[in-house]
């Protein structure tokens, strides 16, 4: 079956056949999962932040030996090797650069002088002007539907804000999942769209079976936002582990937080002194208390548990909305066929004016 093509300011700022990306979900978007997305047609991210820098390079080059089309690497951008990071991104070549926060305007013109694409991933319209005026080549908007940490506006309401606010591409992600969803997004005027729920459910996710089944049960109510977890907003699904660190008190939860703190140490090769440090540029600018800080630094342990794992019952199980609305697990191929499918199919049915 011919897949049809869309043709957007995306795909031609990246070069991939599909306006659709695969977000860079830590200890999900790994190479198999990046190097499928890219083989479908769409910009497959790599998710770096839960890797040590020379397992970034191993992950970039495996990449590389599975695909030969355009994909990307997700960066935290307050993480105290970024330009490490950045200087692997450009050595190997990679097509594009995405941050969870907001870059420097030193770390973007580092990485568009090397003729790399800067996408940092925004959740308000002043933060996507900033990067703009910086020089980012386009920017993720993610509204409060999205998984993982998220903010307070629906996309409805954010995406048209920054369409309307820069002039550059805006991909629109936080509550994607099907043909009809792009089809909105790009009425919105968005360039494209992010999916992260989406593909974590394909059958080319490493994530454990019992995992997705747990978000192939899960109804639009199971999936929650609490700040419990590391004093941010964040949205995953509801679970035993959510609710004993609602209820947790202060001495618990620091005690937790050391734990889980310990663990991540030991498998990222972070010290302890990197470990309190990228904590507190979390804490920068945010009334969270020792253990949040702490819990912020090793979140990603918390997801390790589930992700890799498979324990659902120790793991944190970051989660769009749309979990509730997905049935099933295709191939990230048959998932992006399908959506440019029914998106074609929404656009010739659409009604015209007389």
């Amino acid at each position: 079956m011919t897949t049809p093509r869309l043709e957007t300011a995306l795909t031609k700022l990246v070069g991939v056949r599909h306006p659709i990306v695969q977000t860079g979900m830590g200890w999900v978007a790994g190479p198999r999962l990046v190097s499928a997305t890219a083989n479908a047609g769409a910009l497959g991210i790599l998710a770096s932040a839960t890797m040590t820098t020379e397992q970034l390079g191993l992950a970039v080059r495996e990449v590389k030996a599975r695909t030969e089309e355009p994909f990307g690497v997700n960066l935290r951008a307050d993480a105290a090797d970024a330009r490490e990071r950045v200087r692997i991104i450009i050595d190997e070549g990679v097509r594009v650069a995405s941050f969870a926060l907001a870059p420097s305007r030193e770390l973007i013109a580092e990485l568009k002088d090397a003729g790399v694409v800067v996408i940092p991933s925004i959740g308000a319209r002043r933060h996507a002007e900033k990067v703009a005026a910086w020089g980012a080549d386009a920017v993720i908007v993610q509204g409060g539907e999205g998984g993982g940490h998220t903010g307070e506006v629906a996309t409805t309401v954010l995406l048209p804000q920054v369409v309307d606010a820069v002039d550059i591409p805006v991909i629109a992600a936080g509550g994607f999942h099907d043909g009809r969803g792009l089809v909105a997004a790009l009425a919105f005027g968005a360039a494209g769209v992010a999916m992260g729920t989406r593909f974590l459910l394909t059958s080319d996710s490493t994530v454990p079976d019992a995992v997705k089944a747990k978000y192939l049960e899960a109804t639009v109510k199971d999936v929650t936002v609490t700040t419990a977890v590391d004093g941010l907003p964040h949205r995953m699904l509801r679970t035993e582990l959510v609710a004993s660190l609602e209820g947790a008190g202060r001495v618990r939860a620091l005690a937790q937080a050391v734990r889980r703190a310990s663990g991540f140490r030991k498998i990222s090769g972070l010290s302890w002194p990197q470990l309190v440090r990228d904590g507190v540029a979390m804490k920068h600018g945010k009334n969270l208390t020792w253990s949040q800080t702490l819990l912020a630094a090793n979140t990603p342990m918390l997801l390790r548990a589930s992700m890799v794992e498979g324990r659902t019952d120790l793991g944190v199980m970051a989660s769009g909305q749309v979990a509730g609305l997905i049935e099933d697990l295709p191939s990230c191929e048959e998932l992006i066929t399908r959506v440019l499918t029914e998106a074609a199919h929404v656009l010739a049915t659409l009604p015209t004016a007389e």
